[in-house]
């Protein structure tokens, strides 16, 4: 598809998505094998699976506290240091997960990601530096797209590594990191001009002051919700989909990896080709609304899905909740000033590391409590299913925002 009109021209569009794919290639890497690891050193699969979700609750936990400071620091000194620091720190943290001896090292790991990758915020920022407001919606969708080509490759580059050692993924990580940081430092250029800059402030950098702006406007509340409620539901993929797809279907780091490539592929489609032309026919609200749909349908034939083949079929309608993330984000954006960019992407990830936080720990309870001989949830895809319902609340008060905003206009 055709660029559409940036600000800066196609080369920092070009440099910052490129930046945004590396980064994502290096997570996407260890997705597959990270669970069994931590199932390794704890012992069974029910255990792996409540563990797995508290290490997803203390990444979570590290991008809440640190994601408001990321995006204020941004504002102030622009986004080009905050992503390389981020990506350097990310190329240590491999590093350090790849010789762990044990789940304390394993989590310690954890929080040093959930710490540097805190500088996704200012990816978005980034994009809203170079792109007019309407053309916001079409820009995310591309830093979507580019996320999903890491996750396409990742996850399957992990999966054949996995196979072959549960250690090597983690260092094709810390390699991949390493080259994000190159090309970083050698190609990407500021996005922000030193007068449209921010000072510095903790009254607006710490979580609570963060999340001050989000109330700042009636209709940014309600979309802050939404926010919540569709990351909420998001992380039970994080959470237990690793375990779960092997306990239910038998697949092993291969097969998880070649699904998670195919999710990323359809995502990448989605977030890349459909986005611009259904917002240019239904507006920002009416297609985050039938993004959010189509959630709810995918989730929960994924979750009643009796065979691995019909559970693959399940991943085509939910590839459509794809729609949501980059209209959302572009809504929000239209609430604030330009210089508040950097801090509304840090209150905006603050408010999803709150379900970051909650959410793995609850769906790994869930599943934990729903698999193995002594299970006291009598079915093992109940995490998906009460998923779906929470994003089946994302898409009803969704809908009731974008009621609400046609009778006001």
């Amino acid at each position: 598809m055709p660029l559409p009109v940036f600000r800066a021209g196609k080369a920092a569009v070009a440099f910052i998505l490129v930046t945004a794919m590396l980064d994502i290639v290096a997570m996407g890497i260890i997705i597959p094998v990270l669970p069994h690891l931590i199932e390794q050193f704890s012992g069974s699969s029910a255990r792996a699976g409540l563990i797995n979700g508290v290490f997803v609750a203390l990444w979570a936990l590290m991008q809440f506290l640190v994601s408001p400071v990321v995006g204020s620091l941004s504002d102030r000194y622009g986004r080009r240091p905050v992503i390389l620091m981020s990506t350097a720190g990310l190329a240590v943290d491999y590093l350090l997960m790849a010789v762990a001896p044990n789940l304390w090292w394993l989590a310690a790991g954890r929080i040093i990601s959930g710490i540097t990758t805190a500088s996704f915020t200012t990816v978005y920022a980034y994009m809203a530096d170079i792109t007019a407001p309407e053309n916001r919606a079409r820009g995310y969708g591309l830093i979507g797209a580019a996320f999903s080509a890491g996750f396409v490759a990742g996850p399957l580059l992990g999966g054949v590594l996995g196979e072959w050692s549960p250690r090597a993924p983690f260092w094709a990580a810390a390699a991949m990191s390493a080259l994000a940081f190159c090309y970083g430092l050698f190609v990407l250029p500021e996005s922000l001009p030193a007068e449209r800059r921010m000072a510095f402030a903790w009254s607006r950098a710490n979580p609570l002051g963060a999340l001050r702006l989000l109330r700042s406007h009636r209709e940014l509340s309600g979309l802050a919700t939404v926010n919540f409620l569709l990351y909420f539901a998001h992380h039970v993929f994080s959470a237990v989909f690793v375990l779960y797809a092997a306990a239910r279907y038998g697949w092993g780091p291969w097969q998880v990896g070649l699904l998670l490539a195919l999710v990323g592929a359809l995502d990448m489609v989605v977030q890349g080709t459909l986005t611009a032309p259904m917002v240019q026919r239904y507006g920002d609200r009416r297609t985050l609304v039938v993004g959010l749909g189509f959630g709810v349908v995918g989730m929960v034939l994924m979750g009643l899905a009796p065979t691995g083949w019909l559970f693959v079929a399940a991943i085509f309608p939910n590839a459509l909740w794809g729609l949501a993330m980059p209209t959302l984000q572009s809504l929000m954006t239209q609430r604030v000033s330009e210089s508040e960019q950097g801090q509304l992407q840090g209150a905006n990830n603050s408010v999803a590391s709150i379900a970051g936080v909650i959410s793995p720990v609850f769906f790994g309870a869930v599943y934990s409590a729903s698999v193995g001989p002594q299970a006291r949830i009598p079915f093992i895809g109940t995490a998906l299913l009460i998923a779906a319902g929470v994003l089946g609340a994302a898409a009803l008060l969704a809908l009731m925002a974008d009621r609400s905003a046609r009778r006001q206009a």
